[in-house]
């Protein structure tokens, strides 16, 4: 099965700069969004650790393309994500301990890892992972933060949530707690699948049903931008990221 992959990021219509980072390698089979947060500095520094050493765990751990038949380690996919999450906590606390600048920062962080028919996802934070299937957009991750669990306790509803003034409080963050780790689950990948990853600037401009629409009616190479187009209309009141993974029957 082939897998493409788009993506992009913009810094939205109100921040003054870009606290997201983003990579996608379809030979590798890694995509990942990254939301940073701890001031202008802070934020842009601990995404951009937190995807660099990501992708440099996985690569080293997996040694080849996503969709080889070489044999690999059952587990090896899903701790080679274990693994970089944990190298970027530890990174980004150890960065913030020796320059006071950096005190404090932190990151969302959100993973796929392609492993032949199946997709491995690890998230810590809020920026999401969904599947559209069939027409379908389902969202993959939980949300770690406060709204998000008063919902799923049933305190609060999902309408309420989005309006909640709490809503950006993160209760998982990567760099800030060394105990942090992220939930992982594994999906199966069928082909016509489309699966997206996002900052919050996406999914707080626009609706599942929003995203949703977007995706069932345009061409996948479009998608990010689309995207990112609509949360601007919406008002783009925070940086905006998108990866966008496809699955096809190879020819």
């Amino acid at each position: 099965m082939d897998i493409v992959s788009e993506g992009g990021t913009d810094i939205g219509r109100i921040r003054e700069n870009n606290e997201d980072s983003f990579f996608r390698d379809d030979e590798l089979g890694l995509y990942v969004v990254a939301d940073g947060m701890g001031g202008h500095a802070g934020g842009e520094t601990a995404s951009r650790m937190a995807v660099a050493l990501l992708e440099e765990t996985v690569r080293k751990a997996l040694g080849q393309p996503a969709g080889a038949d070489a044999h690999r380690d059952e587990r090896g996919p899903v701790r080679s994500l274990e693994e970089g999450f944990a190298a970027a906590t530890r990174a980004i606390f150890e960065a913030g301990t020796r320059d006071t600048a950096l005190r404090g920062m932190g990151t969302t962080m959100t993973a796929m890892v392609r492993d032949g028919d199946r997709m491995h996802i690890a998230h810590i934070g809020d920026s999401r992972a969904y599947r559209f299937r069939r027409g379908r957009l389902e969202q993959l991750t939980q949300d770690h933060s406060v709204v998000a669990e008063q919902v799923r306790a049933g305190l609060l509803t999902p309408e309420a949530a989005r309006t909640s003034p709490y809503r950006h409080v993160i209760s998982r963050v990567v760099g800030i707690d060394l105990a942090a780790s992220p939930d992982v689950t594994t999906v199966a990948i069928e082909s016509d699948d489309i699966y997206l990853l996002a900052t919050d600037g996406l999914t707080e401009m626009l609706t599942d049903e929003e995203i949703g629409r977007v995706i069932a009616g345009t061409p996948v190479a479009l998608i990010p931008a689309l995207l990112i187009g609509r949360a601007n209309e919406q008002g783009g009141r925070d940086n905006i990221t998108v990866v966008v993974v496809t699955a096809r029957e190879g020819s």
